[in-house]
């Protein structure tokens, strides 16, 4: 699940971090690097359980109304809580065995249920659900429960500012992953089928071993290689003087060359495109095309000194 435009987010951070902090020791950042990756995953497997405690809820908000009629003797609501406690991917969801294990471990936070309490209100309350709750009741199948489920989560967490807040509130870890993690959200539940039984795994954490020690060589090789990469941007910077490109661009661009350079597997174009991205978020609004001129003669330069083989 884990993909390479996280890893190489995560080791910019802690690269651009053990640069100002003058360089800790190697092995404890590489532990540490190890840790907000796993962190990631953790996000991953807390918003899926989010969806579950919205499940829980409606159907504790459906019950309760339906008491309260009975007390009162009034005809039986059918609130559109309902739809979202019956639904088919909802109940998968909370039946799966590895986020049940999750959910077992985790803790509760203080502002949560008013927070699970506001997404549902969210929920029932957006078109597309209004939509999906005016269908006749054959045509809201497994298909049509899954899609609106994938639909309620692009509208209500993916663009919900509340949402960052409130996780950005409980790791520093998970400032910059939820763009990305959402996305794997979105992918588990489309893989989601009728027959699939509560042992299905989820996603695992990172999909090769091969990804995996992409993230470590690619934080090691990027300490080994400061001084070279240093003086290829150094020598290479026109009509610009070193001293006055940011920090962020530097250690950008240094990353960059450390993974030209150790991995001749990656098409340099893929390196080139995965790193502009993250100056055109992380940098100012000039540095990109700066960076994508700067590096573009790099790579000439270790070509035509057959530096480089790709």
């Amino acid at each position: 699940m884990i993909n390479r435009e996280l890893i190489r987010l995560k080791t910019l951070q802690l690269v651009y971090a053990f640069y100002r902090s003058g360089g800790k020791d190697e092995a404890v950042a590489c532990k540490e690097l190890a840790f907000s990756l796993g962190k990631a995953y953790e996000l991953y497997e807390y918003l899926l359980s989010t969806l579950v405690e919205v499940r829980i809820l409606a159907e504790q908000r459906a019950e309760s109304m339906k008491a309260k009629a009975k007390r009162l003797h009034l005809p039986e609501p059918n609130p559109d809580e309902v739809l979202i406690a019956q639904n088919r991917l909802l109940l998968q969801l909370e039946e799966n065995e590895a986020l049940s294990d999750y959910r077992a471990k985790r803790l509760i936070w203080p502002e949560e249920p008013t927070f699970i309490a506001r997404l549902l209100d969210q929920m029932v309350d957006t078109d597309e659900f209004r939509e999906y709750a005016e269908k006749e009741a054959d045509a809201r199948d497994y298909f049509a429960d899954r899609e609106i489920i994938r639909k309620l989560y692009k509208t209500c967490v993916c663009q919900n500012d509340a949402f960052d807040d409130l996780i950005e509130d409980h790791s520093l870890y998970w400032n910059d992953d939820k763009e990305v993690i959402d996305s794997f959200v979105l992918k588990t539940i489309k893989r989601f089928m009728p027959d699939t039984p509560a042992s299905w795994p989820l996603l695992p954490d990172f999909d090769t071993d091969d990804d995996r020690q992409f993230a470590d060589k690619l934080f090691r090789e990027t300490l080994a290689h400061t001084q070279q990469t240093r003086e290829l941007i150094k020598t290479n910077c026109r009509n610009w003087d070193f001293d006055r490109l940011t920090f962020m661009d530097v250690v950008i661009m240094q990353q960059a060359l450390s993974e030209i350079l150790s991995f001749p597997d990656i098409p340099v174009n893929v390196t080139l495109n995965e790193y502009l991205n993250l100056a055109k978020v992380y940098s100012t609004p000039r540095s990109a095309p700066y960076i994508n001129g700067l590096l573009d003669h790099i790579v000439k330069y270790l070509r035509a000194e057959h530096i480089i083989m790709k």
